[in-house]
C-alpha cells in the first residue's frame, strides 16, 4: 500500500517505519495517525516481520510533535477525540507481538517523545533532543507522556520536565534512563539495525513472551508478575522454537529459529 505520511519497508525479518513529512518536521496529524495505525496492522500480520523500527525523515526530527494547526481549531470534544486517537495509536506498539526500537534522529518533541516512550527502547544520534514542551502551549501531555515518562525515569525527573516543558539532549536522556544508547550523527541506523539483527535472530515464540511479560509485569505486583512469568515461560518450552534452542544448545551448534507459534504452523 502506498502511503503519503509514512513509509514502510521489512527486510531481513526487519521493519521500518518512518514519518515522512519533513516540511512540517515529521509532526503527527490526523492523516498521519491513520497511515501509521494501517502499517502497523501489516506488521502484525506479517509473520516474516520479527523487529520493528521507527525513525523520522530528514536530519531535523524524529516527531517534533501533534500538529499545531490541528490542535489550535479543536474545542473540548474534538480535543478529547484528538488525544484518544494519538493515545490509542502509540498505545498499539506496545501491544505489537514483538520489540520495537525507536531510532530518534533530531527533535522528538511532545508526541515524539511520546512515541519514543511507547517502543521497547530507544537509540538516539548525538544531535537528538527530547521534551514534552506542551505546557508552554497551556495544555499538557496527551498521547500518554504524563503516564509513560514517570515510569521510565522516576516521578521527580518526570515531573520537572513536563513541569518546565525544557528540551533534554541526547546525553542528558542517556544518564536519566530515557535513552539506552547515543550514536554518532550518521551512525544511528546502523547500530540500530545492528541491534534488531540480533533480536531478528532469536525465536519468534520467546521474544513475544518476554515483552508481554515485561510490559505486564510493571503493572502488577512481583507475586502477580512471577506468576506471568512462570506461565510465560511453560509455554515458550512447548514451542517448536524451544526444541530447536535446547537441541542446538546439547549438540555445540547455532540455534536457527524458524518462528513457527507450534506444529501446526509448520
Amino acid at each position: 500500500m502506498a502511503f503519503e505520511n509514512i513509509t514502510y519497508g521489512c527486510e531481513d525479518g526487519i521493519a521500518v517505519i518512518t514519518f515522512n513529512r519533513p516540511k512540517a518536521l515529521n509532526a503527527l496529524n490526523a492523516a498521519l495517525l491513520a497511515e501509521f495505525c494501517e502499517a502497523l496492522e501489516d506488521v502484525e500480520n506479517d509473520a516474516a516481520v520479527r523487529v520493528l523500527v521507527l525513525t523520522g525523515a530528514g536530519e531535523k526530527a524524529f516527531v517534533a510533535g501533534a500538529d499545531i494547526n490541528e490542535i489550535n481549531r479543536l474545542g473540548p470534544l474534538g480535543a478529547k477525540r484528538f488525544a484518544r486517537r494519538g493515545a490509542e495509536s502509540i498505545t498499539r506498539l506496545t501491544r505489537l507481538p514483538l520489540p520495537v526500537i525507536a531510532a530518534v534522529n533530531g527533535f522528538a518533541l511532545g508526541g515524539g517523545t511520546e512515541m519514543a516512550l511507547a517502543c521497547d527502547f530507544i537509540y538516539a544520534a548525538q544531535s537528538a533532543r527530547f521534551g514534552l514542551p506542551e505546557i508552554n502551549l497551556g495544555i499538557i501531555p496527551g498521547f500518554g507522556g504524563t503516564q509513560r515518562l514517570p515510569r521510565l525515569i522516576g516521578p521527580a525527573m518526570a515531573r520537572e520536565l513536563i513541569y518546565t516543558g525544557r528540551m533534554v539532549a541526547a546525553d542528558e536522556a542517556l544518564s536519566i534512563g530515557m535513552v539506552n544508547r547515543v550514536c554518532p550523527d550518521g551512525e544511528l541506523m546502523d547500530a540500530v539495525q545492528e541491534t534488531a539483527r540480533v533480536m531478528a535472530a532469536k525465536g519468534r515464540v520467546a521474544l513475544r513472551a518476554a515483552k508481554q511479560a515485561v510490559n505486564t509485569g510493571l503493572n502488577v505486583d512481583l507475586e502477580s508478575g512471577l506468576a506471568l512469568e512462570n506461565d510465560a515461560f511453560a509455554l515458550c518450552l512447548a514451542s517448536p522454537d524451544a526444541r530447536e534452542g535446547t537441541s542446538a544448545f546439547l549438540e555445540k551448534r547455532p540455534a536457527v529459529f524458524s518462528g513457527h507459534l507450534d506444529d501446526d504452523e509448520r
